[in-house]
């Protein structure tokens, strides 16, 4: 590593702008860019944002360290249908796994309307194999090499070049899967190919094949763009590795992006939530809600006791993903999204939004849509120009749009219109937050609103407001506070195996040694990134469940070898998990059904600054005045609107105020009081 290797750019790609900040890894100085995301090719937004951030600081390309990417190229595909055609093969006799499914339904559906959604891959690019292992990984039916040569010829000519293999129990040994690669990769040597027991060695044969077949459908894609990438980025005489998010909230190397692209799949959303971690801890709050509002979609996780929520039993659109990935509920509620009346009038807001083209009506740039964004323009509550000065809003436009598609249609103003489009939209987020809070049985008005986005800080104090929380915290640069997740993450991998144990005859040392072949997994992956064994870290956790019980929690495990002790330390937890999550335990014998490892590669973050500079005197930091529309006094009020740049440690701003960013901008409602700590954050509560 050369001595000016400093730097490390961090480059979030969003539905609307594509956020990108460069840290100086010495000295703690940051700076920031935002530029217009490109839907069409997002890598150029990534090579705008990163050769403009690096000439604004006068940083040479050779200076860099490492680029951290937040991509949405996995999520795209999958939400959008746009994927690979894949091919898979399956032990004989499970050719319909993906069709039958699960006999439930999604929680809104109706029973009587809803329709299954077509399967990713159709019933003739299934092949049944000749195969079989048990669930103990006993051989039970050799390969039958011949049917799998002929699946690979038959789907190399109709056209399909990613192939996904999953084979029954193969979490147990996934020997058989391995061979059928190793011929598919002869008989078809340009073929991706996506293995069960390297994407998801768990049992539940349809979300293992599920997962399987997203990540050979999104992997051809993920291999161009990462691929084209890279090779762009040498040709600027960019040297420095390029690392990707994981949706479980750390980064890995393009090499296991490439092979694992499904793992990527909530990459900026787990970025956003490693932000609103890092926030907690400089702030001191251990349990935070992280509020993410950008322009398409708003995310929102939760952390407790300094602990970023992990599921197992995610979704992303209509499939189940058993990967390990940050607990987010993601829902179409952005600046962007369209206000709209139904055939009997009734206002509705999303999820359909105006995206990044052609944007809100009040952007110039072709929309004719009334959206959250130009509701908000109306009532005062954002300037007339965001991203620091790049795009300029046209309040006459958001107000005739407003006026003339929502507020004469229902017989009102367009000042009451726009409250409306805002009231729906905060309500909507609510009940996000509600879903990773008081359904998971926490008490919101125990956490602080990390609210962050560019949108996240306008609505911030409403949405805490509707759900009894009493502090918000707003970081010092909202807008791009994703792309600084990225600098705040670790390198992360996870490793996991079915073993299911039922008691009382717990196999303690088959526990053991499948926990050291999974360590030993995890070390050989740090080794391949080339973390150095002073910055290793390797942790245990477990499934767990009540007998006859169809889901399992997940319980970590302490440090040192498993012996009885220490399983009956781990079902107590468990009892108390399961107590805290669902309301109650069960005096019921526990099954430890699947076995966990993460390995953790410390990247050393840039520490904090502290905010230097700012004015004495708050008032001597105000633009000018600006009339907001608020819904506690049913009226515009004159606020001072303040540069937030301006504004010293330690300032007290009293509500009504509007706090002005490069980035994004802070409402500060009647009723409540701001104060500046020493990194910049704006924390918000009540007035006693």
């Amino acid at each position: 590593m050369g001595i000016m290797e400093r730097y490390a750019v961090a480059i979030d790609v969003g539905g609307t702008f594509t956020d990108v900040v460069l840290a100086d890894l010495e000295q703690g100085s940051y700076h920031l860019l935002k530029v217009p995301s490109t839907p069409h090719d997002p890598s150029e937004g990534f090579l705008k944002g990163l050769s403009e951030v690096l000439e604004v600081a006068g940083v040479s390309p050779q200076d860099l360290r490492h680029i951290l990417h937040g991509t949405t190229i996995a999520t795209n595909a999958i939400l959008e249908g746009k994927g690979a055609r894949v091919g898979l093969l399956v032990s004989e006799g499970f050719k319909y796994v993906l069709e039958i499914a699960r006999q439930g339904m999604p929680r809104l559906a109706s029973q009587h309307a809803w329709v299954k959604p077509q399967r990713p891959i159709p019933p003739e690019h299934i092949f049944e194999v000749a195969e079989r292992i048990s669930f103990a990984g006993e051989v039970i039916t050799p390969l039958d090499e011949t049917a799998v040569l002929d699946a690979a010829s038959r789907l190399r000519d109709a056209g399909i070049d990613s192939i996904a293999i999953s084979f029954i129990h193969s979490y147990a040994d996934g020997a058989n899967e391995r061979r059928a690669a190793e011929l598919i990769v002869q008989a078809y040597p340009d073929a991706h190919v996506s293995l069960s027991s390297e994407v998801l060695p768990v049992f539940r044969e349809y979300e293992r094949t599920m997962t399987t077949v997203l990540n050979a459908y999104v992997m051809p894609q993920v291999s161009y763009y990462i691929e084209n990438l890279e090779k762009e980025l040498h040709r600027r005489q960019v040297q420095a590795p390029l690392f990707i998010m994981k949706s479980s909230g750390g980064v890995i190397g393009v090499e296991t992006a490439v092979r694992q692209p499904v793992y990527t799949a909530l990459s900026g959303p787990a970025a956003g939530a490693m932000a609103a971690l890092h926030v907690g801890q400089t702030t001191g709050f251990d349990n935070v809600i992280s509020f993410d509002m950008g322009g398409t979609s708003t995310d929102v996780s939760l952390i407790e006791k300094g602990k970023v929520s992990i599921t197992a039993e995610g979704r992303l659109g209509d499939w189940p993903m058993q990967l390990p990935m940050v607990d987010i509920v993601t829902i179409g509620a952005g600046g962007g999204s369209i206000a709209w009346l139904s055939q009997t009038g009734n206002l509705s807001v999303g999820p359909r939004s105006a995206g990044a083209r052609p944007g809100p009506a009040c952007y110039g740039l072709g929309g004719t849509e009334p959206t959250v964004t130009d509701a908000n323009l109306v009532l005062g509550r954002v300037g007339s120009s965001i991203a620091g000065g790049q795009l300029n809003l046209d309040g006459a436009v958001a107000l005739d749009v407003v006026r003339v598609r929502l507020a004469e249609p229902m017989g009102i103003d367009a000042q009451h219109a726009a409250s409306g489009v805002i009231r729906i939209v905060n309500n909507a987020m609510m009940g996000a937050i509600r879903n990773v809070s008081v359904e998971r049985g926490h008490d919101p008005g125990q956490f602080a609103l990390v609210a962050f986005g560019g949108a996240g800080p306008m609505h911030a104090v409403e949405v805490a407001q509707l759900l009894g929380i009493p502090v918000v915290v707003v970081p010092l640069n909202p807008g791009v506070s994703s792309a600084q997740g990225l600098l705040t993450s670790d390198f992360k991998n996870d490793f996991a195996r079915t073993f299911l144990q039922k008691p009382p005859d717990y196999d303690i040392e088959g526990m053991e040694t499948v926990y050291q072949e999974l360590e030993q997994e995890a070390l050989r992956w740090l080794e391949h990134e080339k973390i150095p064994d002073s910055d290793r870290v390797v942790s245990r956790s477990a499934d767990l469940r009540y007998m006859h019980q169809g889901f399992e929690v997940a319980v970590d495990l302490e440090a040192g070898i498993v012996d009885r002790a220490a399983v009956q330390r781990l079902i107590e937890n468990f009892h108390g998990r399961h107590r805290q999550v669902f309301g109650f335990s069960l005096e019921q014998p526990v099954e430890i059904v699947t076995l966990r490892v993460s390995a953790l590669g410390r990247l050393h973050s840039p520490a904090t600054p502290v905010l230097q500079g700012g004015l004495g005197r708050p008032e001597d930091a105000v633009l000018d005045q600006r009339k907001v529309f608020f819904e506690e006094v049913d009226s515009f009020v004159a606020c001072n609107n303040y540069r937030r740049s301006m504004l010293a440690q330690d300032t007290i701003i009293e509500g009504p105020a509007i706090l002005e960013g490069v980035d994004s901008t802070v409402v500060i409602n009647p009723g409540w009081v701001g104060q500046i700590d020493r990194y910049g954050n704006c924390i918000l509560r009540r007035k006693v």
